[in-house]
C-alpha cells in the first residue's frame, strides 16, 4: 500500500477497540467504501515533478541577486518544504518498491529507524509548507497595505528570523507529534493549526482584493472606463479562487480525516472516508506540484531567470 510513512500513522482510527472497527466496516461495505487503489508510480511520478519544480524555483531564487528580496526567501523556503515533501514521499515509495519485490532486505529494527527519519521529515516539510503559505499571505498583505513602509516592516532581520522560527517550530512540532500522535489532543493541534493558516489567507486575501477592487473603481470612475475595471476584477476575482480553492481542495480533506478520526472513528460513513487516504496524500503532494505555478512561476523575473537556469547559463 503506498503511504506517506507517518501520515500512515493515520490511516485508520486508533481510538476504537476492534470490535467497533469491525462492525462499521461491516456496516460500510458498500463499493464506494473500498476505497482506491492507486500506484506507486503515481506516487513517484508526482514526486519527481514537484521535486523539478521546486529545485528550479529554488535554483533561480539563489542565482537572481534581483530575487534577493524577502518575498522571494519566504517563496525559496515554501519550495524548500514542497521539495522536503516530495523527497520524504520518493524515498518511502522506492523503499517500499525494493522491499515488496525482494530487492532490499532490511532488519525490522532498521526500517524502523528509517520510518522515524522520513516521518520527522515529512511531518516538519508538511508542517512548514502550511507555515509558509501563511507568512506569504503576511507579506503580500504588508506589501499592499503598507507599501511605503514595507521595508522598513519586513527587514532582512526581521525575515530571517521569521524563516527561522518556521523552521525550529516545525521540527520541534514534527517530535512531539511523531512521539504523541496516538493523543487525540495532538491531533486537534494539528486541525486548529490548519483552521489559522485558512482563515489568516482568506481574511487577508479578501482584504486585498476588496482594496484593489475599490482603487480600480475609483480609476474607471475618473477614466470613465467600466469595461477594463470590469475585466480586471474578474481576473482577481479568478486568481482569488484558484489560490484558495487549491488550498482548501489539497489540505482539506486530510485535515477533514483528522477530524473524523476525533469524532466519530467507528462511524460507517467516517470509516467509508477513511478508505480513501490515499486520495488524500496524492493531493498533499499535487498541492506541492502547484505551489510554484502559483507563487513563483507568475513572476516575470524569475520565469526569465528560469529560463537562464535550464539553458545552463548559471
Amino acid at each position: 500500500m503506498s503511504t506517506l510513512a507517518p501520515l500512515r500513522l493515520l490511516r485508520k482510527p486508533w481510538n476504537a477497540s476492534e470490535g467497533n472497527q469491525s462492525n462499521a466496516t461491516a456496516g460500510a461495505s458498500s463499493a464506494w467504501c473500498q476505497g482506491l487503489d492507486i500506484p506507486n508510480e503515481l506516487f513517484l511520478t508526482l514526486g519527481l515533478v514537484s521535486l523539478v519544480e521546486n529545485m528550479l524555483v529554488v535554483a533561480a531564487i539563489l542565482k537572481n541577486r534581483n530575487l534577493h528580496s524577502p518575498m522571494y526567501y519566504f517563496i525559496c523556503c515554501l519550495a524548500i518544504s514542497d521539495m522536503l515533501v516530495s523527497i520524504s514521499n520518493l524515498a518511502e515509495t522506492l523503499f517500499m518498491l525494493l522491499m515488496e519485490h525482494g530487492v532490499l532486505v532490511i532488519r525490522a529494527s532498521i526500517v524502523r529507524h528509517m520510518d522515524n527519519v522520513i516521518d520527522m521529515l515529512i511531518c516538519s516539510s508538511v508542517l512548514s509548507s502550511l507555515s509558509f503559505l501563511g507568512v506569504i499571505a503576511v507579506d503580500r498583505y504588508i506589501t499592499i497595505f503598507y507599501a511605503l513602509r514595507y521595508h522598513s516592516i519586513m527587514t532582512l532581520q526581521r525575515a530571517m528570523v521569521t524563516m527561522a522560527s518556521v523552521w525550529v517550530a516545525s521540527t520541534v512540532s514534527s517530535t512531539v507529534f511523531i512521539t504523541y500522535y496516538r493523543n487525540n489532543a495532538i491531533l486537534l493541534c494539528l486541525i486548529s493549526f490548519f483552521l489559522f493558516v485558512l482563515v489568516l489567507m482568506l481574511v487577508l486575501y479578501i482584504h486585498m482584493f476588496a482594496l484593489a477592487r475599490h482603487h480600480l473603481r475609483s480609476i474607471s470612475s475618473q477614466q470613465k472606463q467600466p469595461t477594463i475595471y470590469r475585466s480586471t476584477s474578474l481576473k482577481g476575482a479568478v486568481m482569488l479562487t484558484i489560490l484558495l480553492g487549491v488550498f482548501f481542495i489539497c489540505w482539506g480533506p486530510f485535515f477533514f480525516h483528522l477530524v473524523l478520526i476525533v469524532t466519530c472513528p467507528t462511524n460507517p460513513f467516517c470509516t467509508c472516508f477513511f478508505s480513501y487516504f490515499n486520495l488524500f496524500l496524492i493531493l498533499i503532494i499535487c498541492n506541492s506540484v502547484v505551489d510554484p505555478l502559483i507563487y513563483a512561476f507568475r513572476s516575470q523575473e524569475l520565469r526569465r531567470t528560469l529560463r537562464q537556469v535550464m539553458l545552463c547559463s548559471w
